[in-house]
């Protein structure tokens, strides 16, 4: 575990927030504070550490348990919910190797299946909103894990509401007079809240690039908001030097925020949607026994996206004389579907178990 150095710095430089007085405080000047410490780093980094964020320890351990029970299912068990063929239903247990993350967006399946012959080594599990046909849910029968459905929706709603109060802030943080403004396109109904478990590999698959866990990738929406465990591997892109990752080294009970792709174009730019990766773990225990085997990690990201119709076009307070707009406007479906398009196999291969 790291620990906070001056200034509210880690030692792998992303801020650490203190969102506490945003939660409780009545003082709009000392809210206006967090919220512009908040855009401020992610304007500087794109990546943040949110202590006291809102959401119980005894609410994300029964998080991290939950994933754990689903996870040590068979694989016979977890594919009764099998992800839907192809990149337009993102729902429903996923087996590893069967997602590609990548960067690239121009769709050319040759390139996808160039891609695909390194393997990504985690499986994971995607839950949404009942009230989405977009992105209907596809469930595991309730005799396979008691309780799953219903803690999940619990857990995605509970979730929702520290992302709707990060938004807020970010709205006021960025200049913009009514701290309403992202609400009006985040309902809720789109977003995603995925449990992932990446199993031992072997260090030297990793370091030999003959397997990878998450290569290095920018997320598509608005914001997302990790959970991690004590086991490490996240790494976030150092913005005063490209092509250098440094360590996102977990923090009890901390919430790791970073801003989407979409945030940064209704911002034009001034919010980073930084590249991430997960790979080896820094540190030796880590890594086990003469095979040098990773340990198993487990994490929970919510990625926070606008509703599939919202026009996403530059905000009046990220554009002036000296700044003129970047993107041509864009709704969070189309966009959404050219960053899915090689994410997942139009038809799925064989499936191999876990």
């Amino acid at each position: 575990m790291g620990s906070v150095g001056e200034a509210g710095v880690t030692p792998s430089a992303i801020p650490v927030i203190d969102f506490a007085k945003w939660n409780t405080s009545t003082s709009k000047a000392e809210q206006l504070a967090v919220a512009k410490e908040l855009t401020d780093a992610c304007r500087r980094v794109g990546f943040v550490y949110i202590v006291n964020h809102g959401l119980p320890q005894d609410l994300l351990d029964q998080a991290f348990y939950t994933a754990k029970r689903l996870f040590d299912l068979t694989h016979e068990q977890k594919m009764q919910a099998p992800h839907p063929d192809g990149p337009e239903v993102h729902r429903g247990y996923s087996y590893p190797g069967l997602e590609k993350v990548s960067q690239y967006m121009d769709g050319d399946e040759d390139v996808g299946k160039q891609l695909r012959q390194v393997g990504d080594c985690k499986e994971s599990y995607e839950v949404g909103s009942e009230e989405n046909p977009l992105q209907p849910n596809v469930w595991l029968p309730e005799s396979t894990l008691p309780g799953f459905k219903e803690f999940t929706t619990k857990f995605y709603w509970e979730c929702n509401k520290v992302a709707q109060s990060l938004l807020r802030a970010m709205a006021l943080g960025i200049g913009l007079d009514d701290p309403e403004y992202l609400i009006k396109y985040h309902t809720g109904h789109n977003n995603q809240l995925r449990l992932l478990h990446y199993p031992p590999v072997a260090a030297a698959d990793l370091e030999s690039k003959r397997v990878a866990r998450m290569p290095a990738h920018s997320d598509w929406g608005s914001i997302t908001m990790l959970f991690q465990d004590d086991c490490g591997g996240l790494e976030v892109e150092d913005p005063t030097t490209p092509g250098k990752f440094v360590p996102a080294t977990p923090m009890p009970g901390a919430c790791v925020m970073n801003v989407g792709d979409l945030l940064m174009r209704w911002s034009n730019d001034s919010l980073k949607s930084t590249l991430h990766r997960v790979t080896l773990p820094p540190l030796s225990d880590r890594i086990e026994g003469a095979q040098r085997m990773t340990r198993a990690r487990y994490s929970i990201p919510y990625f926070v996206s606008a509703d599939p119709e919202s026009l996403v076009e530059c905000l009046p307070a990220c554009t002036d004389a000296q700044n003129p707009v970047k993107y041509e406007p864009v709704t969070q479906r189309a966009y959404s579907k050219v960053r899915a398009k090689l994410q997942y196999p139009k038809s799925k291969p064989v499936s191999a178990a876990a």
